[in-house]
């Protein structure tokens, strides 16, 4: 079976590669477990200083993957609070990374998807790439990203983003502050590899490691707690009518009856 994230080192820089493309990189639980895996060997080795994210195929993540929600469903809940508290550490493992950590966004990223941009550093993202948090359109809960959406962008945007579920270009997404940088999808790579090389050969590692430190160390202990409850609210609404009604309409692909 082949591996659901590839990596590779070169010039310092440490390539982490969503490799589902025929699933459009929806996340599973091997992806979970491999990405997390991957940042933790890049975090031990010191030839790495600058992570990137990508992935292969036209879409950068579509999100969770539904058909192993919809099968989640059927399980306690219990069981639910545990698969939520691997995606819950998975997210922070990214965000508090004491290594700087880029996303070169190809393609849409989706609900799960756009999470994970979110909690990278930096994101260039292609002209016709789209963002979204569109739980809402599948009646499931944005929980864990609202966390660090929030944090970001502040909470009124948040949630016109999180209740409207809208998509918005690269444009916009820069212009609220989601991504660095839209960029022509010829030039995405090119742009992404010179930030990263940049930071490489003129920013001090140690320097970069303290002030994302310090950083994340602010409202650390109210993030975490609002990231417990957020995994309750992830578990909790599997088992909801609505959740249940929207994933078999998205994967019989139909539309539900709100």
């Amino acid at each position: 079976m082949a591996t659901a994230v590839l990596t590779h080192i070169e010039n310092r820089i440490g390539f982490i590669t969503l490799n589902r493309p025929e699933k459009r990189n929806a996340i599973s639980p091997a992806m979970i477990g491999e990405l997390g895996n991957a940042f933790s060997a890049f975090e031990k080795n010191l030839e790495v200083k600058v992570v990137v994210l990508r992935a292969e195929g036209k879409a950068f993540s579509a999100g969770a993957d539904l058909a192993y929600l919809q099968e989640m469903q059927g399980y306690t809940f219990e069981d639910n609070l545990a698969d939520s508290h691997r995606l819950k550490a998975l997210f922070s493992q990214i965000y508090e990374f004491p290594k700087v950590v880029i996303a070169q966004v190809q393609g849409h990223a989706l609900a799960g998807g756009c999470g994970l941009v979110t909690v990278c550093d930096f994101a260039f993202a292609a002209t016709e790439a789209k963002f979204g948090y569109t739980e809402a359109k599948i009646g499931f809960v944005p929980a864990l990203v609202s966390v660090f959406l929030s944090e970001q962008i502040g909470q009124a945007l948040t949630a016109e983003l999180l209740l409207s579920g809208e998509l918005i270009t690269s444009v916009k997404a820069a212009e609220l502050g989601i991504i660095t940088a839209e960029v022509s999808s010829k030039l995405l790579e090119k742009r992404t590899l010179e930030f990263a090389q940049k930071l490489v050969d003129e920013n001090s590692a140690f320097s970069m490691q303290e002030t994302k430190r310090l950083l994340r160390s602010l409202g650390e202990k109210s993030r975490h707690e609002a990231l417990d409850r957020a995994a309750e609210a992830n578990a909790k609404a599997r088992g909801e009518a609505d959740c249940v009604k929207g994933i078999a309409a998205f994967l019989s692909k139909t539309k539900p009856d709100w």
